[in-house]
């Protein structure tokens, strides 16, 4: 009963004053913000709570705010409200000669260090899909992708990627950044412990990288000397570059972005400086055809390039009947 209710009363100008309620704290603003009246607006959420069967809004002399059956409608409409400019989106990319849109998430290590050539080599082959790329931590990415703000993410292997489908996608190697004149410069590698008597520059709090060195630190015993926390690669280069301490990147991010700024890379000996990128959806088979092909060209792109760097066997030179 409760469904067909819904189905009868929740159109989306009702979800719209049910968020416009909800960010403006009071119906008489909402009301004015949707340009209807505030009858109107209040007949609408009282037919709602009806077929939801529940309150929505604790009223109070303040305003109103959302009770816990409000806070789950507020999930769903948002998600509801975010699918339908989606599906504006792809349909005007249709009528411009769009031939399919993939929503994407990744964590920035996969943004700069793989996804540029990686994208490139997939769009070659297929000219007219639209890709959506946006950057979030790894924790970030797998919330989305369980959300289903997007089809297919990338985040570091040792995130927590609760119950969806996990392919490998890529793997990389960290290094640690410092500029020429450090004590630990000349060294071919260094083992992280090496490094927490000095100062550090640190990525952003729900980084991976960040997680795996504070973990280093505690099981070594030490604390890690944080200078300050920085939000991308290249203000890690910046800040090394101007002697706020050492840093820990990719490697393939050191030789973009830390190399033309003179620092000197130095790779890591510890077991957790060897990572995997995943790529992660909530269900293969759900997904459209086009994000579908996406999806098999970035997990098999790092396998077709380990055989294209495979030397030819030579072949022995036939032996001459006699």
């Amino acid at each position: 009963m409760v469904i067909k209710n819904l189905l009868r009363r929740l159109d989306l100008t009702t979800l719209q004053l049910f968020l416009a309620v909800y960010e403006e704290g009071t119906l008489t603003r909402a009301a004015e913000r949707e340009a209807i009246a505030v009858s109107a607006a209040s007949k609408r959420l009282l037919e709602l709570e009806q077929a939801v069967g529940a309150t929505l809004f604790q009223r109070n002399a303040r305003g109103m705010t959302l009770t816990p059956a409000g806070e789950t409608l507020l999930h769903h409409a948002r998600r509801v409200m975010r699918d339908i400019e989606n599906i504006g989106i792809e349909l005007a990319g249709h009528a411009s000669g769009v031939r399919g849109y993939v929503r994407m998430m990744a964590n920035l290590s996969a943004i700069v260090e793989f996804l540029p050539e990686d994208l490139r080599a997939f769009q070659l082959q297929h000219e007219r899909v639209k890709l959506d790329l946006e950057e979030r931590p790894s924790g970030g990415v797998v919330e989305g992708i369980d959300d289903s703000l997007a089809d297919l993410g990338i985040c570091s292997g040792d995130a927590d990627t609760r119950d969806l489908h996990v392919e490998h996608y890529r793997r990389d190697s960290l290094v640690l950044v410092m500029r020429d004149d450090h004590p630990l410069a000349a060294r071919q590698s260094v083992a992280f412990v090496e490094t927490l008597d000095g100062d550090h520059v640190g990525l952003h709090a729900a980084s991976s990288i960040n997680a795996r060195t504070h973990l280093a630190a505690r099981q070594a015993g030490k604390p890690l000397r944080l200078r300050i926390h920085v939000p991308g690669f290249d203000a890690v280069c910046r800040m090394v570059q101007a002697g706020m301490g050492v840093g820990v990147l990719p490697q393939k991010v050191f030789q973009l972005m830390g190399r033309p700024l003179g620092l000197v890379g130095a790779p890591l000996e510890d077991d957790w400086s060897e990572r995997s990128l995943v790529l992660v959806v909530r269900d293969v088979d759900a997904l459209s055809p086009v994000s579908r092909l996406l999806f098999d060209h970035l997990r098999s792109i790092e396998a077709a390039e380990k055989v294209e760097t495979v030397p030819a066997t030579e072949v022995p030179p036939p032996v001459a009947e006699t």
